[in-house]
């Protein structure tokens, strides 16, 4: 299983106990995803990021809802490769 999570770099000038936004979801559970595919649009101090997949897979479970925040280093949904 692969967590997906937003990358370190957005988080690195925010201060410590900030959340960011997921906007929206443009895959779902049971989707198939290539390495690089945009999962997500997350909003984080006003400004706009895109969540891409890891690797080729399904996303097998989406833990954060679109308009649910969620906290720095915590993964969003989980992947696991393809059969």
């Amino acid at each position: 299983m692969i967590d997906i999570t937003l990358i370190d770099e957005p988080w690195q000038d925010v201060e410590d106990g900030t959340e960011a936004l997921v906007e929206e979801w443009l895959v779902k559970e049971g989707d198939a995803v290539i390495e690089g595919q945009i999962l997500a649009s997350v909003v984080l101090v006003k400004a706009n990021f895109e969540v891409l997949a890891p690797a080729a897979g399904v996303i097998d479970k989406i833990l954060v809802a679109a308009e649910s925040t969620f906290a720095r280093g915590a993964p969003i949904a989980q992947m696991r490769s393809p059969a």
